[in-house]
């Protein structure tokens, strides 16, 4: 039987940290990241169903967010501000990250690579909206939690990624930061 290795390549995930340019008190992995941005994405498609009255599809959208990062255990995690420094940048690290994600789904056995691209090649643009979001929201939070602690490093970063949230225009992303997003600038012992 042929030996496939697409979930080794992503278990590698837990080596890849985020946010190589700033100097962070908690490290993180986008193995961890992509756990966050799945949690993050499953709630912002609950309040468009719930409170909108959308009809997000929350199952791909979720697996969507746990698989966004698959392809930077093949390409590494290019900080952001090189990788929006211009469009040029930006197309081919958009093309590079094509070229990995169609390797890793090369990995697999051929039952399910269909499936796999659909979630890594081809989402709709919904599931990549609400993704991109979630995604968004990690950053932002994760400058909460730096900042909290005294890092001064991510205060610009912070109020950056906020106006970024905020042109997105999703009410899930006002409803979020309305309702959930104080809980995290308080201490343990605040959350009662």
């Amino acid at each position: 039987m042929k030996k496939h290795y697409f979930f080794a390549y992503l278990n590698r995930m837990k080596y890849i940290e985020r946010w190589s340019l700033m100097r962070s008190t908690t490290r993180e992995n986008i193995m961890e990241h992509s756990e966050q941005v799945a949690q993050l994405a499953h709630i912002l498609a609950v309040i468009n169903n719930k409170i909108f009255k959308g009809a997000a599809n929350i199952g791909e959208i979720v697996i969507s967010a746990v698989y966004h990062e698959a392809s930077e255990v093949i390409t590494g995690d290019l900080p952001t501000p090189i990788k929006y420094y211009n469009a040029d940048i930006n197309s081919a690290y958009k093309n590079l990250e094509d070229i990995a994600n169609k390797k890793l789904v090369g990995m697999l056995p051929e039952d399910f690579r269909h499936t796999f691209e659909e979630i890594l090649i081809s989402p709709s643009d919904e599931t990549k909206r609400f993704v991109k979001a979630a995604d968004k929201l990690a950053a932002y939070i994760k400058c909460i939690e730096e900042v909290k602690i005294g890092n001064s490093e991510f205060i610009k970063a912070k109020a950056t990624i906020y106006k970024e949230l905020i042109a997105y225009n999703m009410p899930e992303i006002e409803y979020f930061l309305q309702t959930f997003i104080e809980g995290f600038e308080k201490t343990l012992d605040e959350l009662e």
